[in-house]
């Protein structure tokens, strides 16, 4: 049985200890989420894959109630889509969507950003810049999607705005499967790391204007990226599934002697 055409592992054993027996419902449903999207980002369930309810209740030892909430879950936060009578798939890559998240990405950013640096800390100063360094070392795709994000949160937290960093956060999420692309992309990783290191650097000098012109230019830049990579993929597949197949040979007619 093949894994991501069938939606989930369902004979392989869980990559994670079987839920407590006593874990709360919102607590089982959260877990399976998290595993679900891990699965999502790292490639184990492709676009179009089906998510079925059965087969991951099995796999989680749980009812189909956790399921469903997850699925909800991952379905409001875009990673799944929903259809009737046909259950939950794994959401397409959208050159669409991208191209938004990073849009409106760069507008809560640059707010957050403004509202942060006047109380930064040379504490808190330090940890944006131990996690900058991170992310720069970081040669994992997994592990740097991980500094990637705790180094942009480093730079809002100080804010103190947990509403607006829980959107921030939102749509952090959303764009895992887009970052891993750009990740791959070729001069990517160089050019990210010299404009994280720009945007510390303006924080540091509590160079609001700067620093704000500078995340909105990086997530822009970004989002324009991936938009024309996926549209460019979608056409070169599109051609390729409209070129013609070509015809297989006649067997030769034979003659009796």
């Amino acid at each position: 049985m093949n894994d991501a055409i069938d939606g989930f592992p369902l004979d392989a054993p869980a990559r994670t200890p079987l839920l407590p027996a006593a874990a709360p419902r919102e607590s089982t449903s959260r877990v399976i989420a998290e595993a679900l999207r891990a699965a999502i980002v790292d490639g184990t369930l492709a676009p179009g894959a089906p998510l079925r309810q059965d087969a991951i209740a099995r796999h989680f030892s749980v009812s189909a109630i956790p399921v469903r909430e997850a699925l909800r879950q991952l379905e409001s936060e875009g990673w799944a889509k929903a259809a009737v009578h046909k259950g939950a798939t794994v959401a397409p890559l959208s050159a669409e969507e991208a191209r938004e998240i990073y849009e409106i990405r760069s507008a809560l950013e640059s707010l957050a950003i403004g509202l942060a640096i006047p109380r930064h800390t040379a504490a808190t100063l330090r940890e944006s810049a131990s996690l900058c360094r991170a992310a720069e070392r970081e040669s994992n795709p997994s592990l740097y999607v991980e500094r990637n994000v705790a180094f942009h949160m480093s730079l809002y937290a100080p804010a103190g705005r947990p509403q607006l960093e829980d959107m921030i956060g939102t749509l952090h999420r959303r764009g895992e499967r887009y970052l891993r692309l750009k990740f791959g992309l070729p001069s990517y990783k160089g050019e990210s790391d010299n404009e994280h290191s720009a945007l510390l650097d303006a924080v540091q000098r509590h160079d609001i204007p700067a620093a704000q012109k500078l995340v909105v230019a990086h997530l822009l830049g970004t989002g324009e990226l991936l938009y024309r990579f996926l549209t460019e993929r979608a056409q070169a597949e599109a051609a390729l599934a409209n070129q013609p197949k070509p015809r297989g040979r006649r067997p030769r007619a034979t003659t009796g002697t």
